[in-house]
């Protein structure tokens, strides 16, 4: 449903050919934004663009490894020339990891800080000029494992703590500049995060070892994200979960601590076990 905030606005989102980054991309374009898709996978972001195409959508793609400052910069290039301008940018593409510190390779560790923080901060630096310039939106989609460590996570939990004290700063440094950031913090959320996400050797897991049917959709979190954009939220806690952490963590980091090992030492096969 196209509303009068978002019509004719300008939009690039990282990581959009799947999960929640394909969903925030339609929705935007659902509520009457030209968006302009970035991930690895062309197939994949044909098929997005595609299914926006098919629904009357204002949309383009360009392929890019966010690990690749370059190819971040000619997205950001690509999208002025073809729009003109840019209004926002949502910084989601992310990896995983499950594999307890003292047995994963660093490879592992440096492959979700240069995705999941350089990859936003390469992206945010080409496009900062042009979202001042439109007093625009800059959103970054951290997780629960930002905002307390998540055992079995180390790489991620680090990486997404990197992002929140990053976009925190760019926040403060823009004060005055009408620029408006996010940081939207959901909890488990169904895609294949978990499918992708790599062990301790650096090869993918390659299945969820969580109920993926009791988790909020890509298309719920999709909707909660482009409303708190709208908002203009500063943090955006996207369920009970994230409310509950942010909440116990300012009384009792130690209750905290035990309840998210227990909870990650249910998985199946947990490292932690």
């Amino acid at each position: 449903m196209r509303n009068k905030f978002y019509q004719d606005k300008v939009a690039i989102v990282t990581g959009a050919s799947s999960g929640i980054g394909a969903a925030i991309a339609i929705e935007l374009v659902s509520r009457g934004a030209k968006v302009v898709l970035g991930a690895r996978r062309e197939e994949k972001l044909r098929e997005v663009a595609d299914t926006i195409k098919n629904n009357d959508g204002e949309v383009s793609y360009c392929v890019v490894d966010v690990t690749d400052e370059l190819q971040c910069k000619k997205l950001i290039e690509t999208t002025i020339e073809r729009y003109g301008k840019l209004d926002i940018l949502v910084c989601n593409a992310g990896i995983s990891m499950r594999a307890n510190f003292e047995n994963v390779k660093m490879e592992v560790l440096h492959r979700l800080m240069n995705v999941n923080f350089w990859g936003a901060v390469y992206c945010t630096k080409y496009a900062l000029p042009h979202l001042i310039k439109s007093k625009g939106n800059l959103i970054g989609i951290s997780s629960v494992a930002g905002v307390h460590g998540l055992p079995g996570r180390t790489g991620y939990s680090a990486s997404k703590y990197a992002l929140t004290g990053f976009l925190d700063t760019i926040r403060i440094e823009n004060l005055k500049k009408g620029l408006h950031v996010m940081i939207a913090i959901p909890g488990f959320t169904s895609s294949n995060i978990r499918y992708t996400a790599l062990i301790d050797d650096g090869s993918e897991q390659g299945y969820t070892p969580r109920n993926e049917g009791k988790m909020m959709s890509a298309e719920r979190a999709a909707k909660l994200i482009t409303n708190g954009i709208q908002r203009k939220k500063r943090y955006l806690y996207m369920d009970f979960e994230g409310k509950a952490v942010a909440l116990i963590k300012r009384f009792s980091t130690a209750l905290l601590d035990r309840i998210f090992y227990k909870t990650m030492a249910k998985e199946e096969n947990s490292p932690l076990k």
